[in-house]
């Protein structure tokens, strides 16, 4: 027996705001030219936006415009200060992925994972974390008194076959007015919220689930007044939440070259495919990538003993359906489509708009 647990956040929270405001200047500059290298990131804090790194793009991007239309969507009612420090991509890097066969944007490595315990092919402890904050966000813009900052954690009990039994403990802490107290915030959240995402998993209620809602009795001051943010700091969240392994790069304000971002998504479409096509209950792939080299430097695939068929056959199942250089994965994907803003909140994963979660009919 053991009880996992995972996270996910709104958009209010800063770090999430970041990182959708750094993928809508990636949107914007693939919009005029889907071939920019981008890495434009920003931090946050009170009332001030920093904005800084690297573009080389022909698209003429309005970044203080686009900042602002955000921040207004989410619900600040201030004016930011905005501070800009932004350079052309590195011309070493450049020459080094910019060429005929595309080269690694970066080095490092990448995790993908997927289980057969929930229909998406994902953990259930992130996948009901990140709909209920889904649910939240869809609930707090029809109200007055709750904002768009917000957290949520789920922790599953699973059994000693590492399948999931209930949910020991649901927890939600969500920003509001002065004008709300405490147990109008623990009855409207429960119902509103909790509630009509749960309904879809009834099977996991158990009479000793624990709801916690807003434990620290209080949280009207919310956002970058109440935190700090910048971009890239929430991967867990981006991922798996904990249960499946990360890699060392962020997702967000990064374009397909970019392999901390690509390469992830491929290893998870690989890995999904994998399990959907009933080669193992449970499969992680880890690919690590040169900068500049189109092919990857290795390759491990993980099904912590549920395979159905050896091991060896799944390696050539993936060699023979699977490409996982740059150009291949930008292609098979079709990465260069203004598809990243979506991405920033609610994980990379599990969700079936993206193309990466596609289920393709492996070839024996």
């Amino acid at each position: 027996m053991k009880i996992l647990t995972s996270e996910s956040v709104n958009i209010g929270h800063p770090d999430k705001t970041c990182d959708t405001i750094a993928d809508a200047f990636l949107d914007e500059a693939i919009k005029q030219d889907k071939f920019s290298q981008m890495a434009v990131e920003c931090a946050i804090k009170n009332d001030k936006l920093f904005i800084y790194g690297e573009a080389t793009t022909k698209a003429k991007i309005d970044y203080d415009n686009i900042a602002r239309e955000i921040l207004r969507e989410i619900g600040y009612k201030n004016e930011f200060e905005i501070i800009k420090e932004i350079s052309q991509q590195s011309p070493d890097i450049n020459q080094a992925v910019v060429k005929d066969d595309i080269g690694a944007g970066d080095q490092g490595m990448v995790f993908g994972y997927a289980t057969n315990e929930t229909p998406e092919y994902m953990p259930l402890p992130i996948l009901v974390a990140q709909k209920i904050m889904m649910q939240y966000e869809n609930f707090r813009r029809k109200s007055q008194d709750f904002f768009a900052d917000a957290i949520c954690q789920v922790s599953v009990e699973y059994d000693d076959f590492d399948r999931p039994k209930f949910f020991t403990t649901i927890l939600i802490s969500v920003s509001h007015s002065e004008n709300i107290d405490n147990k109008q915030i623990n009855k409207q959240i429960k119902a509103e919220v909790i509630n009509p995402v749960l309904e879809q998993y009834k099977q996991y209620i158990h009479k000793n689930t624990n709801y916690i809602i807003n434990p620290s009795g209080k949280f009207t001051i919310w956002g970058s007044f109440g935190d700090s943010g910048c971009v890239g700091r929430k991967i867990v969240v981006d991922t798996y939440g904990g249960i499946g392994r990360v890699g060392g790069g962020c997702f967000s304000s990064k374009n397909a070259t970019k392999v901390d971002r690509s390469g992830a998504y491929y290893a998870r479409y690989v890995a999904k495919n994998i399990v959907a096509n009933g080669f193992a209950d449970k499969c992680e792939i880890q690919v690590a990538y040169a900068i500049g080299l189109s092919k990857p430097v290795s390759i491990n695939i993980d099904t912590f003993g549920t395979n159905k068929v050896e091991i060896s056959k799944i390696y050539d199942y993936v060699s023979a359906n699977f490409d996982f250089s740059p150009a291949n994965i930008i292609k098979e994907l079709d990465l260069l489509k203004p598809i990243y803003k979506q991405t920033a909140c609610y994980g990379h994963f599990g969700r079936k708009e993206f193309p990466w979660e596609q289920i393709k009919r492996i070839k024996a």
